[in-house]
């Protein structure tokens, strides 16, 4: 395993921990600065819109600097960012302060994707990508419950400060250890980079990364009150639950990534359509307690097992200048598909059939995913495959 995955894997972790960890200090952010529960819970949708927004815009403005001056601004701005909300006098300014942080989160992951697809063999692309995504699934377990824990012990300001210091940490392991572009790999014109938005497959794929992953937000958005109305189960329950959501996450994390190495469109098929099944047994899985950790589970599992075929995905369709690009737009697919699927699960729950409808709603959402990833298999078998440049290029 290259050292430069492990540099990557701890930006990751940071910027998944700092997006993730304002859900358990929403109390203590809105005792603090006044302001109602929901209100606080917008600093969550804020992080989003941001990521939507400064992933194409970031990839584009930076597009002539080399790959790992950009990851190493971007992880400035992170930490700056951090340390701005930490120290933010209001609700406004740390709202401001979460945008600006979460303008660094799509590019990072875009471009940190390219990276480490280019220091791995060829047939190992999608695993090197799950390797890097692993600080996701790595911020879900131990970074979000650690600053929760920061926050009820020290304030929820500590947090901040404690993710400001690993995005030190995190900035100082990619200086050292992410190889320098090499003299090849010559800044693209902004026509090449866009015209990658022309690729009818590349487009496809954006559209199963919104809706395919969508689904698995409409659930777990609303995870607690589904637990607690539904199973039955004391609040107190959710938290151990959660982690194996997030066992679940690692583990489909690196399944994924085998699989789209050995066959990557089997491998977004299978993964959606699997995931598409787990949705669809939520309300029988969640009348006992053991059925419902074992959904809770296999949620994490199918939900990331989804991440790496879809990212590889859109990575081969934009093969050459516009890798960049695509790849950090599929990132901000997966942050539309989270609104998108919390957006459909909010509106079942207050204009329709109710919480126990949940999992049919978001089944299929992912498998409308799933109906895009079919037709762009169709195309696949139409037109001559496009030469899959080296990541390495």
């Amino acid at each position: 395993m290259p050292i430069a995955l492990l540099a990557l894997t701890a930006g990751a972790f940071g910027i998944g921990t700092t997006e993730f960890v304002i859900m358990g200090l929403l109390l203590q952010v809105s005792a603090d600065l006044h302001v109602s529960i929901a209100a606080a819970g917008l600093l969550i949708s804020g992080y989003a819109l941001g990521v939507a927004v400064g992933a194409p815009l970031l990839t584009i403005a930076t597009r002539r600097a080399s790959r790992k001056t950009v990851l190493l601004a971007l992880m400035a701005i992170f930490t700056l960012g951090n340390v701005a909300c930490a120290l933010a006098p209001s609700y406004e300014m740390l709202m401001a302060a979460r945008v600006i942080t979460s303008l660094a989160h799509g590019t990072f992951f875009g471009v940190g994707s390219v990276v480490a697809t280019g220091v791995v063999a060829p047939e190992k692309r999608a695993s090197a990508i799950a390797i890097m995504f692993t600080g996701l699934t790595a911020a879900t377990m131990l970074g979000v419950p650690a600053g929760a824990w920061l926050g009820l012990h020290f304030g929820w300001r500590s947090t901040f400060w404690a993710v400001a210091a690993i995005g030190l940490f995190a900035l100082a392991v990619l200086a050292v250890f992410v190889p320098r572009d090499r003299a090849e790999q010559r800044p693209a014109a902004l026509a090449e980079e866009l015209a990658v938005l022309a690729r009818p497959q590349v487009l496809l794929g954006l559209a199963m990364t919104v809706l395919g992953f969508a689904g698995v937000f409409a659930v777990f958005t609303y995870i607690q009150p589904l637990l607690t109305r539904i199973t039955g189960l004391p609040e107190a329950a959710v938290s151990p639950l959660l982690l194996l959501f997030g066992g679940g996450l690692a583990v489909g994390n690196i399944l994924g990534g085998r699989l789209a190495d050995r066959a990557l469109m089997p491998a977004v098929l299978g993964t959606l359509a699997a995931l598409a099944v787990v949705l669809a047994l939520m309300q029988p899985a969640l009348q006992t307690g053991w059925t419902a950790g074992l959904f809770v589970a296999l949620l994490g599992l199918a939900a990331f097992a989804t991440v790496a075929p879809l990212q590889l995905r859109v990575l081969e369709k934009a093969a050459g200048a516009g890798q960049n690009l695509a790849s950090s737009l599929n990132i901000a697919a997966f942050n539309l598909g989270n609104a998108l699927g919390a957006w459909a699960g909010g509106a079942v729950i207050d204009h329709g059939p109710g919480l126990g409808a949940l999992g049919w709603v978001a089944a299929l959402l992912t498998l409308a995913g799933l109906g895009i990833a079919l037709w762009s298999r169709v195309l696949d078998r139409r037109e001559p495959p496009l030469e899959c440049a080296s990541a390495r290029a």
